[in-house]
């Protein structure tokens, strides 16, 4: 068929308003009354086709670099990663790019990173209150805020206290309610012309930037964090990166990621199924190895992924969901409905980790990362960061919920975080921590 598929014919403001209040049921009930393909039109977003059936998935994420373009959405994110981020580039520069940075969260970088997150999650442990209740959501942002910073500039400890500050600043103003409304209502013009914003980020585009140009002046010394990486890289004319260029891969590797996210819902998961939580912990310390914990990170990824549509925009005419789309055509693989299809899981809405001790999780029916060439270049990275944190945490603490009702899904800049940030209660488990 040509045209688009049906969809929602409301006005785009009230789509909008919909999407930015609760995006999730909202889809929910777009797939319940047009089906796997439809179409959402949303102010300063653009229209999407939304995709649930795992083979036009696969036909998006398995197409060629020069059939896909990146989403208007992906755009929405300049004023915080911006043009020239390796998430907003277009190919070929986007592939340049990957390549440029992808050694520092793979292979032997990352093997030798995974003691110090076994550290910095210790470390980070040992200073959570006992008996009392906390919120575990902004103790893990603080944590994979840490992990990342020594991933992009080494063991400066005096930058490192610097920008711990003013990256703190910043994840709190992406990460405001309100602003988050207003971004997806008036778009990211105004985003740009908010007096709040520019005080959050202004300070950390000056420390990055001073560090820039402080490593070029003394040199690399065989230092291999992201800054030097990127320092040293250079483009296919021999260039090296300008500084706009350099801002614009520190600030999207430094800006909070949702990796910080999925640890809160980990948790969450576990404590509101106290025998899969109890099961984790006795393979845990029996030292019987992670393929539970593996298992337990898939589904908590499975129900709760990071972002719920990834969209692209179709250079060429292609045919997807039975509908012959035109060029330009944004195209949304919806992670969220596939994800929760009953037709991939049995019972879909449940959290069971031992489904993925009998499956694969692999594209097109487990996709938190995405797929395809745009695939998050640090989703290894950030699983093997996962394990290490709850493997420590369930170590050297025993959590109790404060309500035993699960946390409803909340928004946020990236991701989705449990409503009442994951607030808990820890007991410690071993004499150190006592």
């Amino acid at each position: 068929m040509s045209g688009l598929p049906p969809g929602p014919r409301t006005p785009r403001l009230l789509q909008s308003r919909r999407w930015s209040r609760e995006p999730l049921p909202f889809l929910e009930r777009c797939r319940a009354r047009y089906g796997p393909t439809f179409t959402l039109r949303l102010r300063h977003l653009g229209t999407w086709v939304l995709l649930s059936d795992p083979e036009d998935v696969k036909r998006v994420f398995s197409a060629d670099t020069d059939d896909l373009g990146v989403g208007v959405p992906n755009l929405a994110l300049r004023p915080v990663l911006g043009a020239h981020s390796v998430m907003l580039s277009e190919e070929p520069e986007h592939m340049a790019r990957r390549k440029m940075m992808l050694p520092r969260f793979h292979g032997d970088r990352m093997r030798e990173d995974a003691e110090v997150m076994t550290e910095l999650a210790r470390r980070e442990v040992r200073a959570w209150p006992v008996g009392e209740p906390f919120r575990l959501w902004p103790r893990m942002q603080a944590l994979t805020q840490e992990v990342v910073m020594r991933a992009v500039f080494g063991d400066d400890q005096g930058r490192l206290d610097r920008l711990r500050v003013l990256l703190t600043n910043l994840t709190d103003a992406v990460n405001d309610e309100g602003r988050l409304r207003k971004l997806a209502l008036f778009g990211p013009g105004w985003l740009e012309r908010s007096r709040g914003w520019r005080q959050a980020m202004d300070p950390v585009e000056k420390e990055v930037l001073a560090e820039v140009r402080r490593r070029r002046a003394e040199g690399e010394n065989g230092r291999k964090d992201a800054v030097s990486i990127l320092i040293e890289a250079r483009n296919e004319d021999g260039s090296p990166l300008s500084e706009k260029e350099l801002r614009d891969e520190l600030l999207t590797l430094l800006t909070d990621g949702p990796t910080s996210s999925s640890l809160a819902w980990v948790f969450e998961r576990l404590l509101r199924h106290p025998e899969k939580l109890e099961r984790l912990q006795q393979e845990l310390l029996a030292g019987e190895g992670d393929a539970y914990l593996d298992a337990v990170i898939k589904e908590t990824l499975r129900l709760r992924p990071p972002v719920s549509v990834v969209v692209r925009r179709l250079l060429r005419p292609a045919t997807l969901g039975g509908y012959d789309l035109p060029a330009e055509t944004l195209v949304a693989p919806c992670v969220y409905l596939v994800h929760n299809s009953a037709e991939i899981y049995e019972d879909p809405g449940s959290f069971v980790p031992e489904r993925f001790l009998e499956r694969r999780a692999a594209v097109p029916t487990w996709i938190p990362f995405g797929g395809g060439a745009r695939r998050c270049l640090a989703a290894s990275y950030a699983e093997q960061e996962m394990k290490r944190v709850v493997r420590t945490v369930l170590e050297e603490v025993e959590l109790e919920p404060v309500d035993t009702g699960s946390e409803r899904i909340s928004r946020a800049a990236i991701a989705f975080s449990p409503a009442q940030h994951g607030l808990v209660v820890a007991r410690p488990r071993t004499p150190v921590y006592a």
